[in-house]
């Protein structure tokens, strides 16, 4: 078992239910938790040298600009509405995240 993979993909999973959990009940902790946790995914991504590591490494960027500033617009501005609508972009970069390391999975055999 890869556990640099099980880490980056927990941090992932992680920042998908936080944003997924600020969409429901409209918290700006919940929020701060999302985005810290995408930060963490996108520098364990960094490092990472698989088949689809750069588009892994770019979805989680585009998280992180959409949260970062959701929560700069709920906190600092003041405008839900605007960090709800950045905070479903960032669902979406986070799902389209685990749908690459679904694919690459699915592509790559350890061999025992």
């Amino acid at each position: 078992m890869d556990w640099g993979k099980v880490i980056y993909v927990f941090f992932t999973l992680m920042s998908l239910t936080s944003t997924a959990g600020f969409l429901y009940e409209h918290n700006s902790m919940v929020l701060f938790v999302a985005a810290s946790l995408n930060m963490v995914s996108t520098i364990l991504k960094i490092g990472v040298r698989n088949l689809l590591s750069a588009e892994l490494f770019a979805s989680s960027l585009v998280a992180d600009i959409h949260l970062i500033p959701a929560f700069i617009y709920v906190e600092i501005v003041g405008n839900m509405e605007w960090g709800v609508a950045l905070a479903i972009g960032a669902l979406i970069a986070n799902i389209f995240s685990i749908i690459i390391v679904f694919i690459e999975s699915s592509k790559v055999r350890e061999e025992y």
